[in-house]
């Protein structure tokens, strides 16, 4: 009986040294993150003095921080420069806050990062370039803030994104074309910026696109016929642009406002529409 209650102390106090197997390092980086987030003002707070695996929306695995749930809890304020040293994340859902401020170059250490959500929340400054060290990078979402700058030239780097959401913001300037590469996008909405140029050929080479979304910028020139041949596309506004010339049937069925555009004076009108049949194009590379 004696060696029995022995074992079971002894398991008990293993268990306790280990309940909190975060390192030190990342620890105190949530810690930073929380003062420097107003965590008293969070809706649901964590307890300091309890192991980092109970603290809410943190998620852990092998004693690495690999996930951050904080959607909609009254963060407020810039992330700390700490925040970035936590390299085993895998996914950030910050959306629906109060963060200001600029992400930093700093953001370019998360070589695991998936999933980064910081929308409706005040963001500002262009998107830094390190974004598109991201490799794993499968979901980038920073709608609804006040984002200006352009987007990355090298944004094609990210070979595995499927989402890319920047609509609601300030961005200025023309579509890289390193974006057309990215032949795993699904979801591309750029709406309500201040984009402008024209629309590649190379679109073509979304073939995986289902929902793209450029309402409301400076787009101009003609909307390229490749469109069309996307297979896969379901969801499409162009609306509220500077674009001319013509556009099939199909295209105009999939536009919620029927390709109304502006002219040079600013006047609305819709686009014609074409009956010419679609040559066969292959992808372009």
């Amino acid at each position: 009986m004696k060696s029995f209650a022995t074992l079971f102390l002894a398991c008990v106090f293993s268990l306790n040294i280990f309940a909190d197997t975060v390192s030190d390092k990342e620890k105190d980086a949530l810690i930073k993150l929380y003062y420097a987030t107003n965590g008293s003002q969070w809706k649901i707070k964590w307890d300091l003095s309890l192991s980092v695996e109970t603290w809410y929306g943190v998620r852990t695995e092998n004693g690495k921080v690999t996930a951050l749930y904080l959607a909609d809890n009254n963060l407020q304020g810039e992330l700390p420069a700490e925040f970035f040293q936590l390299i085993n994340l895998v996914s950030v859902d910050f959306h629906k806050n109060a963060l200001k401020g600029q992400l930093p170059d700093l953001i370019g250490n998360f070589k695991n990062l998936e999933v980064f959500n910081a929308s409706s929340n005040e963001l500002s400054g262009a998107i830094p370039k390190t974004i598109c060290d991201l490799k794993k990078l499968k979901d980038l979402e920073l709608f609804k803030n006040n984002i200006s700058g352009e987007i990355p030239a090298e944004i094609g780097n990210l070979n595995q994104l499927e989402i890319l959401c920047l609509f609601d913001n300030k961005m200025e300037g023309v579509l890289p074309v390193s974006l057309y590469k990215i032949s795993t996008l699904k979801v591309l909405l750029l709406n309500n910026n201040k984009l402008s140029g024209n629309l590649n050929t190379a679109i073509l080479n979304l073939v995986n696109l289902e929902n793209l979304s450029l309402f409301d910028n400076n787009f101009k020139g003609e909307i390229p016929k490749e469109l069309e041949k996307l297979p896969n596309l379901s969801e499409l506004n162009l609306s509220y642009n500077k674009f001319n010339g013509s556009v099939s049937k199909n295209l105009i069925v999939l536009d919620a406002l029927n390709m109304t555009m502006f002219d040079e004076n600013g006047n609305l009108f819709l686009l014609d529409i074409n009956e010419e049949k679609m040559p066969e194009n292959s992808i372009v590379n």
